[in-house]
Parts: C-alpha cells; structure tokens; sequence
C-alpha cells in the first residue's frame, strides 16, 4: 500500500500536520518511536512569545524581523482558535506577556523595539517601570519598564499533540506509537520507509514523508546522505513550590535568558534557554534518547536572573528541575518544507517550535495539499541551505 503521506515523529508539529493533511482527505500515516508527545514538545515550558527577539534587532536582521512579525501575528490567531477548533480546552492562557528591562540601555532596546513592532502591526506598548508594576506588584523596583502585548501567554505543553493525534485520528489518519523507523529511501517516485513496530519489521510507501523528529532530524537525513543543519540545544526548566495566584502574565527579559510563568496550580515555571549537558555514547557522541544531564551553575544563574526581577521568588521552594532535548539550525530559524535534493521528502524541526508549532504545522500540509510552500513560511525554507546538498544523491 502507498500513503500519500507518512509522517515520522509524534510530537506537536508531527501530530498537528496529521490533522491538518487528514482533514484534507489524505489519510496520513504518523509513526513514533516511542510515545506521543515523548519529545521536546512535552519538555519545553509551554511560552507563547510573539514579541520580536533580540536578535531580529541587531543590525541586518530587519528584513528578518519584519517577517518574523507578520508570521507570530498568525501564530496567535491560530493559538487563539485551537480549544474551539480541537473541541477541548488546552490549558491556553493568552492574557499577557511583560518583556522587562533593568536599565536605561536596554529599555532604549524596548522602546525601538516597540516602534518597529508598531510599524508592522503588532500592537505592543511600551510600559514604565511604575506601569509594569502596575500589572505585577511584585517586580523588583529597580526594572525599569516593559514591552507589554495583550495577547501573549502560555498554554500546556503535556496535553497538546495527544489533543491533535486524537482529532487526526477522528479524520482518519492512522497513529502507531512503538513504531521505529529504520530505514528511509527513494524508491522510484515514492518514498519507501522500514519500520519496526511490536517486534515486526514491516515496509510502508508513501508519496511524501514529513521528518518531524526533532532533535533526530539531522541523523535521520545523514543516514540518507542528506545535510540539514540542526544542532543539539539540550536545555532544562524549574518549577516552584505553589503559591497564591498573583502572576497571570508571561514573563520575559530583552536581555537576559528568562521565561516565567505560573501555572492553574499556583507553581511558578522558570526557564528561558539555559544549557543542559548530553549523555554520552560509548563512542563520544551525543545519546538522542538519554536525557541530559541538569547543569548545577546553569540551574542557580537560571534562578538568579528570575529572583532578581522577581525577589518573591526567594523564599519559595525549588520542587522540581528538568532538561529536554530540542535542536537549532545554523541560523536558528526553524527549517520547515521541501529538500531539494529529495523531493518528496519535508522536514519541519528547529527552534519555535511550540510557540509557531501548530501554524508551521498547517502551512506545511498546505504545501503538500496545495504543492507549493506558502509564501508566509517562505523565510524558513529548507532551500536555503540547498548548498550542502549539492552533491547528494539520496538513497
């Protein structure tokens, strides 16, 4: 039997564009090695930042920047019709987020970011430290000011790709968990893949393949002596003792790794991008399914930046820290749609993967559906690193 379609990996992006190419009629095919939502989809954080990063500020990155607006401007439009369109709540709280400055430089950093955010459509407002206060009391006196937008947030990161594997499934798409992929190769004008699943090994055909492996993605192309730049970022996060409701916003920093939030329990969930360390491999190599190891000066700089714009934080209790493996590519743009060198073959892995997860995940089966990458995600095309596979030949 040939798929239309056959989807490798059962986290977020893998399970939403499940939904998406069935609802379509095309009947997709998701397997995953081990359970779903087992990845970095379920041990990240759960942010929703839609406000320009730093780095889109630094200069020859506007051009960048603008894109990335328009793109996060869909991304919480889509965030914000999920519960309706999957039927169930997802533990989505869009009521703000705070981008905070703690001096004059960087809230000059805030005040340009917003006018440019401004310019392009993203309403934003800039905040004085007294506003900021405003909104949490329990800033530090010291920060200076904010990026405020309305729409920012956080949703639950544990119960998100079941609720799109679930409604794939009610379109008709087929789900295997315990299912591995051990051999992928072009086979005329289709894909034919091997997999071990319940102790078989079994061969399925499909006319597309979408690699949505995470963190796997690059070893998965190698093995078919394809190039796709992605990198390990193994990372960790913290969560806190419960404490009364006092905080129902985002937190980020324009200059430091922070995010922060707290959860329906009263929990606070600090993270913001600081380094875990991989398990290592008889052979030196990085182990993909180990989970990293937490990295002692990393956890204590991690909690000193949230306790220093937050002092509250002090005297709650650190219950619990965990690490995730995600990956980033060269650029540290996420690479979504078509390899060139084999057609056919779609990957969708990189950063921003949760917070742009379920657009990216829709414009990736209009690409298929439509056979044509939609322009909105044209500045995350795996064309642009064609060059490495100049000389490939896939097998």
């Amino acid at each position: 039997m040939t798929h239309e379609v056959l989807i490798i990996g059962g986290g977020l992006l893998g399970c939403a564009a499940a939904w998406h190419l069935a609802r379509a009629g095309l009947a997709p095919r998701l397997i995953e090695a081990r359970g779903i939502n087992a990845g970095a989809s379920g041990q990240n954080a759960g942010s929703l930042h839609f406000q320009i990063e730093r780095r889109f500020l630094e200069p020859g990155a506007s051009g960048q920047g603008a894109q990335i607006v328009r793109l996060n401007t869909l991304a919480i439009e889509e965030w914000a019709g999920l519960e309706e369109e999957l039927s169930r709540p997802l533990d989505i709280h869009m009521h703000g987020g705070l981008m905070l400055a703690e001096n004059e430089a960087d809230l000059a950093l805030l005040a340009s970011k917003v006018a440019r955010e401004n310019e392009l459509g993203l309403p934003t407002q800039l905040l004085s430290g007294t506003e900021a206060r405003g909104l949490v009391p329990r800033l530090a006196p010291h920060i200076c000011g904010a990026a405020w937008l309305a729409r920012e947030g956080h949703a639950n990161p544990r119960i998100l790709a079941d609720a799109f594997a679930d409604a794939a499934r009610s379109e008709g798409a087929v789900i295997e968990t315990q299912s591995r992929l051990l051999d992928l190769r072009r086979d005329g004008e289709s894909w034919q893949a091997t997999i071990e699943h319940s102790g078989r090994i079994v061969t399925a055909r499909a006319r597309h393949v979408i690699l949505a492996t995470g963190h796997w993605a690059a070893r998965v192309a190698a093995r078919m002596g394809l190039n796709i730049p992605l990198y390990l970022a193994p990372l960790m996060m913290s969560v806190t003792d419960r404490t009364a409701p006092f905080l129902p916003y985002l937190i980020q920093h324009v200059g430091k790794r922070l995010s922060m939030k707290q959860t329906d329990d009263g929990n606070m969930v600090i993270g913001g991008g600081w380094a875990s360390a991989p398990q290592k491999m008889a052979d030196g190599l990085p182990d993909l399914d180990a989970p990293p190891y937490l990295v002692p000066d990393n956890l204590r700089a991690n909690l000193e930046v949230a306790a220093g714009v937050m002092p509250c934080l002090r005297a709650r209790s650190l219950i619990r820290s965990w690490t995730g493996m995600t990956c980033v590519s060269a650029d540290q743009l996420p690479i979504v749609g078509e390899v060139p060198a084999a057609p056919g073959l779609f990957v969708a892995a990189g950063g921003s993967m949760f917070t742009l997860g379920p657009l990216l995940a829709r414009m990736l089966a209009r690409s298929i559906i439509e056979r044509a990458m939609p322009e909105e995600i044209a500045l995350f095309s795996a064309a642009r690193f064609a060059h490495l596979n100049a000389f490939a030949v896939p097998s």
